[in-house]
């Protein structure tokens, strides 16, 4: 028998605030995973004996199994109930991040992840429509601000907590470092929970299983096909047009299913708002410029300068900083027009990637210190706006299945942002190594001379004639090597600079829902 959900906005304060916390604390788990292997590649590729190109899965993984469950939580909410589900999500998570420490080679890796992403997921979305639906008035208006700090503090984290314990402890520690938190998250959810909804077991029965398959075809199709692309002459491979048309048709059947179904597990009757479509969309950019940006200095850092895991970490680490003045700032300016406050986000974060696209091979701490405190402060002014405009209006069942949708498109952004900046870095690097070489070759003369004095002082150091000339070679490949990389995270910077600089076209089409009446423009969808 279908029970009605009982509101919990009559709980006690006290008790709200323990619940909320919770909550956002196992989400602060799920997202701080996605980038915490991001300094430990390296790392994790040596002792796992894995290639340069398959490492990128581990992250990769993740992401894709995690973008199939965010918008499926909605519907196992009501299911399973909003205790079930966050209990049963925390408890699946520890589990998988012992596996992930237990992990023999790459492949067991990478299902380990793929697991631990998916049953993760369910925690992101889950947090931001039990805060909308627990608070009201003044109190709600802090929900975007909060969990704007965690949805962007946790992966700008994750690098410098790894580095950190890859080299204190060794890298499988960054997934045993979950399990007692997660225990303790467990317990504690399925404590404090209940009584926020009832669960309708029901639904299980009902569940279109064709709409869900084809989802995860698209999602993982989609994502295949872009990291995998590169590598394979994109589609002259056989495998990489299969994955694209799987994909296609996947998409094609999600979209019949979703409008057709008589129980959908995925509801898109949010996107009939213009200003939940256009805030969906700066989501869609900003996870794309959070994870891409969060894993490409970890990334320079690495194969440009050489950085151990704990130097990388180091030098990541400034970001939290700004990102706490900006959750600060932002809850300040909750009560404006969301407009005027993701405006001066939006231009804050594509200035810290254009003062990224000049990074050079000599960029340390000090060089990238202004463009990591601007992109923290930054984040965090573009993600509490888009949380009010995408999701000030819905209340109820809606409001579940529109967080759902809205956290999908932030994810979706850093999965595909990996994916493609790592495309445009291999493009970029490979372009730029050809300019080098015929500028060389024009140049020919500073280019010998060059070479002569690497040649003289390997020869002075060794005194080994013909072992010089082999060191001066190597030598002399890998500083143009190095240059072309540096010249191919400028690219892939600016690149994503004006993905920032287009947003700020669209926020002209917003029309945020006037203040004090989510009701009624939760009943106009």
């Amino acid at each position: 028998m279908t029970s009605e959900a009982i509101s919990p906005v009559d709980f006690p304060h006290s008790r709200k605030l323990l619940i909320f916390g919770i909550m956002a604390f196992g989400q602060f788990m799920a997202l701080i995973d996605i980038q915490i292997v991001a300094a430990s590649l390296n790392d994790v590729q040596a002792g796992l004996s894995a290639g340069p190109d398959e490492i990128s899965w581990v992250q990769t993984a993740y992401l894709m199994a995690e973008l199939v469950m965010v918008p499926l939580s909605a519907f196992l909410a009501q299911a399973l109930s909003t205790r079930g589900l966050f209990a049963l999500s925390a408890g699946l998570f520890t589990l998988s991040s012992a596996l992930c420490g237990l992990a023999w080679d790459i492949h067991s890796m990478i299902l380990f992840r793929a697991i631990q992403g998916f049953v993760g997921g369910a925690m992101i979305p889950t947090v931001f429509a039990t805060g909308y639906a627990m608070f009201t008035g003044k109190d709600r208006a802090l929900i975007p601000a909060i969990l704007g700090v965690v949805s962007t503090l946790a992966p700008s984290l994750g690098p410098t907590v790894g580095g950190w314990i890859t080299d204190a402890l060794g890298w499988r520690w960054i997934f045993y470092v979950n399990v007692a938190p997660g225990l303790a998250t467990t317990i504690a959810s399925w404590i404090v929970l209940k009584g926020v909804d009832r669960a309708q077991p029901e639904m299980l029965k009902r569940i279109d299983y064709t709409h869900l398959l084809a989802l995860a075809a698209f999602l993982a199709g989609t994502e295949y096909v872009l990291e995998e692309g590169q590598r394979h002459d994109w589609f002259g491979d056989i495998g990489i047009a299969t994955a694209a048309w799987i994909a296609f048709v996947a998409f094609l059947l999600f979209l019949e299913r979703s409008f057709r179904s008589a129980n959908p597990v995925v509801k898109l009757t949010a996107f009939r708002s213009p200003t939940f479509a256009i805030a969906c969309v700066f989501n869609l950019v900003i996870g794309f410029g959070l994870y891409a940006s969060t894993y490409l200095t970890p990334a320079f850092l690495g194969r440009v300068r050489g950085f151990n895991s704990s130097e990388i970490g180091a030098v990541v680490c400034v970001v939290g900083a700004t990102q706490l003045l900006g959750a600060f700032v932002a809850s300040k300016l909750s009560r404006l027009d969301p407009r005027w406050v993701i405006t001066p986000g939006l231009i804050a974060f594509a200035s810290s990637l254009w003062l990224l696209s000049y990074v050079t091979p000599q960029w340390g701490f000090w060089q990238l210190l202004t463009p990591q405190l601007l992109r923290g402060f930054a984040v965090v002014m573009c993600i509490s706006p888009s949380v009010t405009l995408a999701l000030g209006t819905f209340q109820g069942p809606e409001l579940r299945y529109a967080s759902g949708l809205f956290n999908l498109m932030r994810n979706l952004g850093g999965a595909v942002g990996i994916a493609l900046v790592n495309v445009w870095l291999y493009d970029g690097t490979r372009s730029a190594a050809e300019r080098f070489g015929e500028n060389l070759s024009r140049q020919g003369q500073g280019a010998a001379a060059f070479f002569s004095e690497l040649t003289a002082h390997f020869t002075a150091v060794t005194g080994d004639a013909v072992g010089a000339a082999h060191l001066a070679s190597g030598e002399f490949a890998r500083l143009v090597g190095q240059q072309a990389l540096a010249v191919g995270f400028e690219d892939v910077f600016r690149k994503m600079a004006w993905l920032f600089i287009f947003a700020l076209v669209l926020v002209p089409l917003c029309r945020p829902a006037k203040a004090g009446n989510p009701a009624a423009a939760a009943e106009s969808h």
